[in-house]
């Protein structure tokens, strides 16, 4: 079967690990046809040779699918737990442990996502909304992230900033500390640190930055509070979720433990990792309803 553009495929050679969108396909200097892949469910650009593909058909697709919902699930549930917690210690924090009748407002913190993946991004903007997080997505392609950053903060003047897409890291091109082998770590890395330029401070400005195998330690030394990837793997879709909305609904009196940051995520510790950050919601009274609500 001829493998096209917008066929989901997975690798012979990675014994079909995981499952990628075929975006376009081109011929290398020796006319060979290589496909240019999308991670479906990681945030991983690769590319590979026409037969050492294999096309997933929607039986297979669904399976993995069903796998992946209920480890989400597991992740979302975590979260829920996590945010009641923080939700009644606040309210207790705010009226120094008095009973009252009246009812709280939370203002969680304002989160900017770009993303160097429309579909990714609309993925993860249904789960802010499901979550209860404020957001504003914006798609913009990982090497035009460095020169629209400024003008995007200006715009919506977030509390958090994540800066994420796809990447990859090729021994063949470099070792490991060598920028030149990541496909777009050093987007990412620009990004932070003209982002950082504007608000220095990491608790001004909250950022998450980075995708599958990004250069970890250049993120943070760039200004990320929290960054992929320490051990070079792949990071989910929508780990960058759980990590802000965990900042976003952290009282701001507390500083957040990274290690309760990553128990919620998908990738945890080999994935993902960051510096002791404050958290950003504030609570309120009194919350005053109107006659129609």
């Amino acid at each position: 079967m001829q493998v096209k553009i917008g066929d989901i495929v997975a690798r012979k050679s990675y014994q079909l690990d995981l499952i990628f969108r075929v975006i376009n396909v081109i011929e290398n200097t020796n006319g060979e046809k290589i496909a240019i892949l999308h991670g479906d469910e990681f945030r991983l650009l690769a590319d590979a040779k026409y037969e050492d593909l294999v096309i997933i058909d929607d039986n297979e697709r669904n399976n993995r699918k069903l796998k992946e919902k209920q480890l989400i699930e597991k992740s979302y549930d975590l979260l829920k737990q996590d945010y009641q917690l923080l939700r009644e210690k606040q309210e207790f924090y705010a009226t120094s442990s008095y009973s009252h009748n009246e009812e709280f407002f939370h203002v969680p913190g304002r989160v900017l996502h770009i993303d160097g993946d429309p579909s990714f991004l609309e993925k993860c903007l249904d789960l802010y909304s499901k979550i209860g997080v404020p957001v504003n997505g914006v798609h913009v392609s990982e090497k035009d992230m460095p020169n629209q950053i400024n003008e995007l903060l200006d715009k919506y003047r977030p509390d958090i900033l994540v800066v994420t897409g796809h990447d990859a890291y090729s021994k063949h091109k470099g070792d490991i500390d060598d920028l030149n082998a990541y496909r777009h770590s050093k987007h990412f890395i620009q990004t932070v640190r003209n982002a950082r330029s504007k608000n220095p401070h990491l608790d001004q400005l909250v950022i998450f930055a980075g995708a599958c195998q990004s250069h970890f330690e250049s993120l943070i030394r760039a200004g990320a509070n929290f960054a992929s990837s320490p051990s070079r793997v792949n990071i989910h879709a929508l780990d960058p979720v759980y990590i802000v909305a965990k900042v976003s609904f952290t009282p701001f009196i507390e500083r957040i433990n990274v290690w309760e940051v990553l128990r919620n995520t998908l990738t945890r510790e080999k994935g993902l990792g960051g510096v002791e950050t404050k958290g950003l919601l504030r609570t309120g009274m009194p919350y005053k309803k109107h006659d129609n609500q």
